[in-house]
């Protein structure tokens, strides 16, 4: 009996023992959540998921305007090489030049061609705008691109393939003074062309229409080289 009775002695004395270092344990997480290092440390780490959150939100923010500048980007230079190319309808300053055959009566033994207005005086028109600076050109509602022809076709004038007979009205975008200038320049293709009579006018606008190219674009011969070929 003495050693059943020693032995549960040693079990209470054990139970009273883990008893009081559970307690204490127990009491001294209490008093250190209770602390103020304890507050600030968690404060911090509530502080730290939030912050990791609004990471990720302003993280997903950033993909979103990339893609969506990209998108934006993407557009406007295609809207530019659309410009360039002259399949889009522009607008903008510049003059509006009119040009009519010569209402004079021609003399005994002079040339009739003369008082008429041919394919290589629209082009002498065409080139003084673009080497001043026209950005668009049009000749009775046909764009002028790379591949726009200005000939002779019979009694007729023909553009991108279109036929068509005096009066011609060539619609020019870019800074009006300069344009109108490079056309009334003394000695210029206007003077020499009111010399024979042609009926010629120059209006300066603030809005000039430029319709957009409707031709077909084909290239048999032509290709692209690639990247790092000379």
């Amino acid at each position: 009996m003495f050693p059943n009775r020693q032995a549960k002695l040693v079990v209470t004395a054990v139970c009273m023992v883990l008893g009081l270092m559970l307690a204490a344990q127990f009491r001294t997480t209490q008093e250190l959540k209770a602390s103020l290092p304890y507050q600030r440390i968690e404060d911090l780490s509530a502080r730290l998921t939030q912050t990791e959150k609004e990471r990720d939100t302003l993280r997903k923010e950033v993909q979103r305007l990339k893609e969506d500048t990209g998108a934006e980007v993407l557009t406007k230079e295609l809207q530019q090489l659309k410009m360039n190319a002259g399949v889009l309808p522009v607008s903008g300053p510049g003059v509006v030049v009119s040009l009519d055959d010569s209402k004079k009566s021609t003399k005994p033994g002079e040339n009739p061609n003369l008082y008429l207005i041919h394919d290589d005086d629209l082009l002498k028109v065409i080139n003084e705008l673009r080497a001043a600076g026209a950005e668009a050109i049009a000749i009775n509602e046909q764009r002028l691109i790379a591949t726009s022809e200005i000939r002779c076709a019979g009694p007729t004038v023909s553009v991108n393939n279109s036929r068509f007979s005096p009066p011609y009205v060539i619609r020019a975008i870019g800074d009006p003074k300069s344009l109108e200038a490079s056309l009334k320049m003394r000695g210029g293709v206007i003077e020499t062309l009111k010399f024979w009579g042609i009926q010629v006018s120059v209006a300066p606008e603030e809005e000039v229409l430029v319709p957009a190219f409707k031709g077909a674009f084909r290239f048999e011969y032509a290709k692209p080289v690639r990247e790092g070929k000379s």
